[in-house]
């Protein structure tokens, strides 16, 4: 039975970030490997040599994040942020919200998981506060499950 492939929903700058870092794996970074595995095995002996097992790692882990990469990209759904409703929350939008009854307000980026950065404001659309926002309206009050119990965020705008 073939898989499925999972939509991965990018903003363009986004799609841009995620090509950049696969020309990065594809020309630098295994031009580096190479040259690691090359100096490794010029020591001779590979049973015994910590380099040539480290190089070999690294060289798994780029091939591996190249896959991944490639990947992402032939999977991505544009979000173009646009054309989005502004009346509801949805993958693109930008949202501001407040814990209830008296917190500060917070202004966040709903994005697809590839692309998520909560330091930098963007939150995925399948995080605790990205999955309960989605569809929602300013006003509203949405209640998102936490450590410390529920805590309860109203919807200021959304842009």
């Amino acid at each position: 039975m073939a898989q499925q492939k999972k939509e991965v929903l990018l903003t363009e700058e986004g799609l841009a970030k995620i090509k950049a870092e696969l020309e990065t794996y594809r020309t630098k970074r295994r031009q580096e490997v190479a040259q690691r595995l090359k100096e490794a095995i010029a020591q001779g002996d590979l049973s015994e040599n910590a380099e040539y097992d480290a190089a070999k790692e690294e060289q798994a882990f780029v091939e591996s994040r190249i896959v991944t990469l490639e990947n992402m990209i032939r999977n991505a759904k544009i979000i173009n942020q646009d054309t989005q409703n502004k009346h509801f929350v949805s993958v693109g939008t930008k949202v501001t919200i407040q814990e209830v009854p008296d917190g500060d307000q917070e202004t966040y980026t709903i994005v697809g998981s590839a692309e998520s950065d909560p330091i930098s404001g963007k939150i995925s659309n399948e995080s605790p506060i990205g999955a309960e926002l989605i569809g929602k309206r300013e006003g509203e009050i949405i209640k998102v499950p936490a450590p410390s119990g529920t805590l309860e965020f109203k919807i200021v705008s959304i842009n």
